[in-house]
């Protein structure tokens, strides 16, 4: 059965036309419920008319006091409630005057005094205009709140996502200042092959780090794939030194992640397990789905936390002679990433296996986008990459 679209819209989105609903439906309930009650009391139907005029009266009373109590609202409390408690006493009179002069007419020789029927329709019109100024205070004063709680909203979420920019793009300057220098050397020797073989995966890897939003999520698959790239420029500078292996199962290969989470993982295991070390490191990241939760791990066969170098590696600031010579993005910075993305619902953890080396655990919530094998490979349906743009 085919159903037709419908967004529900906010009553009070467009303000202007909330007001006037809001006025017709108070005014004519106010207006029937008088008229009802004057029928109980066995007052002809002519009465009604009065009744019309009064309703009429209140109506337009209360768009003068709208014009005044948007004027007042934005004011200084003071200013706001002293004000209306000298505008409000005279609405009601002018009010009650109208409405007895009105009834006087109706009933000339009725033999009640005008300050009578004065008197006997104040009580009733200072309800109808008290109570009216009281819902109009109360809704505008709402959605101001509303409106700065939005702003609210909306500002955190900004500064969350400048928080997450920040934090995406502190990639190491050595990395590209290494890979530079690399790319140097293999011109002057003339290999210009390698070099620019090099020169082809380091413009991938950067063309993907611009063009992804830094607050965007990526699916495991394409993460691994960008992982690769910067593996490529890293094994052309230490070759045999560096090895990898990928366990990524097929389950985890579409689940989400933020984007260039891994590449600071792999940047700090290369800088502490396979730069020292003449033998090279081996470098193995896992994928895989536990339940609910997306389980990454990067670990590598390096010295791990058992030499002069662990609390760098932690905090990812080297120093030489009290200096530091190494702006590296290190571990915090990806604890602060997942920090703001999942807020409580992640896992991050630094393990220090008992046969060496170093070990990072993250788990986040699964959050699957569907892949379809294109040649082999997996890539989102331009379907799915749409909605998850939007």
């Amino acid at each position: 059965m085919a159903v037709l679209p419908f967004r529900p819209t906010p009553f009070f989105a467009n303000k202007n036309q909330a007001f006037w609903r809001l006025q017709a439906v108070g005014w004519g309930g106010a207006m029937l419920l008088r008229a009802m009650s004057s029928l109980a009391n066995g007052q002809p139907l002519s009465f009604l008319v009065l009744v019309l005029i009064a309703s009429i009266t209140g109506f337009s009373i209360s768009l003068l006091l709208s014009v005044i109590y948007r004027q007042l609202i934005a004011q200084r409390a003071l200013i706001t409630w002293g004000v209306t408690a000298v505008v409000l006493p005279i609405a009601v009179t002018l009010y009650a005057f109208i409405d007895a002069w009105v009834i006087g007419l109706y009933r000339p020789g009725s033999g009640v005094s005008f300050a009578q029927l004065l008197i006997g329709v104040f009580y009733l019109d200072l309800t109808l205009l008290g109570a009216w100024s009281a819902l109009y205070y109360a809704i505008n004063f709402y959605l101001q709140i509303e409106e700065q709680n939005d702003q609210l909203i909306r500002l955190e979420n900004q500064a969350t996502q400048a928080q997450l920019a920040m934090l995406r793009y502190q990639l190491n300057p050595h990395f590209l200042f290494n890979t530079l220098n690399s790319i140097s050397t293999l011109v002057l020797l003339k290999q210009t092959e390698p070099a620019n073989a090099m020169l082809t995966r380091l413009s991938a890897f950067l063309r993907y780090t611009l063009i992804n939003e830094p607050g965007g999520r990526v699916t495991v698959a394409q993460e691994v794939e960008t992982l690769q790239l910067y593996l490529g420029i890293e094994r052309m500078r230490f070759e045999e030194r560096l090895r990898t292996q990928f366990r990524i199962d097929d389950a985890a290969k579409p689940g989400l992640m933020p984007s260039l989470l891994l590449q600071p993982l792999v940047e700090n295991a290369i800088k502490y397990a396979v730069s020292p070390q003449e033998s090279g490191a081996e470098i193995t990241i896992t994928a895989q789905l536990v339940g609910s939760l997306l389980r990454i791990t990067v670990s590598d066969t390096g010295p791990g936390l058992q030499n002069s170098a662990a609390d760098n590696r932690l905090s990812g600031v080297t120093f030489d002679g009290g200096e530091p010579v190494s702006t590296g993005v290190g571990l915090a910075n990806i604890r602060d990433r997942l920090a703001q993305a999942y807020g409580e619902s992640h896992r991050f953890e630094i393990l220090d296996p008992p046969d060496g080396g170093f070990t990072v655990l993250i788990e986040i919530p699964f959050e699957r986008r569907e892949l379809v094998p294109i040649d082999g490979a997996y890539a989102p349906q331009p379907a799915q990459l749409a909605a998850a743009n939007a």
